[in-house]
């Protein structure tokens, strides 16, 4: 992968010499020279930027620069972390946006193979389908969570952009998603087709004013995630004091980065993108808001629980619940608390959930279930499950 990436620019390289001791830029290990990245021996997180923006709907020429939120991240002190962090630095324009694409694919594969979590910043966010495809050879399903106003499903028969990305990864070979979740969407940016078709398919999908009355709500969904990915346009524009963000209503800082921070402690996720990030030279509380996002994340991997031993019974109290003719088995955590529900095996269908038959839900999910209501994301696993 080492041909696909470039440098850290001088003028970062510079600013960090500047920083204080302590700070994160003087403890990530950088790819300074051309060629020479550094090792990743033990290093657990690693920064790749994505200089990519041609498949962008309202591209119009202008080049990408992410110097701004790496001076804002590296001028950040670190948590009590243990756990390594390698900037690698960009994967730049290729000859042809494929290009480009495959450089990511190849990247996040290799990274994911030394068990490394990419943490991307990206700018159009058609490059999240290079970032998906990474996961080809996993040999598993993944589930995709994506945070932004638009469910970007498109129509998949159109040239790919970063309005009709996850549409071109539902229909395009080989099949590995198994469940899309987009947090915080907003229904007048979607058309009336989009949100039934999200039906349709059993794709959870959560409106922003859902989200921001209950941030706790997405913790479950995240916690069942491979692939975390981030629009910057889902942030209020107010937040990011960006030009170019042009959505007055949005998630504020602290939910924003309250959703990274549940992203980084599920222990299931294995990589992070922020997207649609452009030149923010002029908006540096935007780059230090996306540098924050970017730290919460981290911050939360670094603090991951193991508690998903199901196995291990006296790890969890269990709870049956009747529910019509269902009988819905709930498991409560007794080292972290958390829930998750179980679905049931179905022997005479291609079970999709082989390698994970328990659905992690809320406390309220099964305050629910014991009110004779059956949880909705529950009956959609299960309805993906038989099809």
């Amino acid at each position: 992968m080492i041909e696909f990436l470039a440098p850290v620019s001088k003028k970062v390289i510079a600013h960090r010499e500047v920083l204080p001791e302590g700070v994160l830029g003087k403890t990530i290990e950088l790819h300074t020279k051309k060629g020479e990245l550094p090792t990743l021996d033990d290093a657990r997180f690693a920064l790749i930027g994505v200089l990519e923006n041609r498949n962008d709907t309202d591209f119009i020429g202008e080049d990408i620069s992410l110097d701004a939120f790496r001076r804002s991240l590296y001028s950040l002190y670190p948590g009590n972390w243990k756990k390594k962090i390698v900037d690698l630095g960009d994967i730049e324009k290729g000859d042809t946006v494929e290009d480009s694409y495959f450089a990511l694919r190849t990247v996040v594969e290799a990274l994911l193979e030394l068990k490394v979590i990419p943490v991307i910043m990206g700018g159009s966010q058609d490059v999240a389908y290079a970032h998906y495809r990474g996961y080809d050879n996993k040999g598993h399903m993944v589930n995709l969570v994506n945070v932004d106003t638009n469910f970007d499903l498109g129509d998949a028969e159109m040239p790919i952009s970063n309005k009709s990305y996850v549409g071109k990864i539902i229909v395009d070979k080989p099949y590995n998603l198994f469940n899309y979740s987009t947090l915080g969407y907003q229904s007048y940016f979607n058309s009336p087709a989009e949100i039934a078709l999200m039906e349709k398919l059993y794709f959870d999908a959560y409106r922003l004013g859902e989200v921001t009355g209950d941030i706790s709500v997405v913790e479950p969904i995240l916690r069942d995630a491979d692939i975390v990915m981030m629009d910057v346009s889902a942030i209020k524009s107010s937040e990011l004091s960006y030009k170019n963000i042009k959505s007055p209503n949005g998630f504020n800082g602290r939910e924003i980065c309250a959703i990274a921070r549940y992203a980084g402690i599920s222990n299931r996720v294995s990589s992070f993108g922020v997207y649609e990030l452009k030149d923010f030279e002029d908006a540096e509380a935007g780059a230090m808001l996306v540098a924050q996002i970017l730290w919460y994340f981290i911050e939360g991997a670094n603090f991951r629980i193991t508690d998903d031993d199901f196995d291990n019974e006296n790890e969890f109290t269990t709870y049956k619940v009747p529910v019509d003719d269902e009988i819905l088995v709930f498991k409560k955590s007794i080292k972290t608390g958390r829930w998750w529900i179980e679905l049931p095996f179905i022997s005479n269908v291609n079970n999709k959930l082989k390698r994970r038959t328990l659905l992690p839900c809320t406390y309220g999910d099964y305050l629910s279930a014991t009110n004779q209501e059956i949880p909705e994301r529950w009956f959609k696993a299960r309805r993906k499950n038989e099809v």
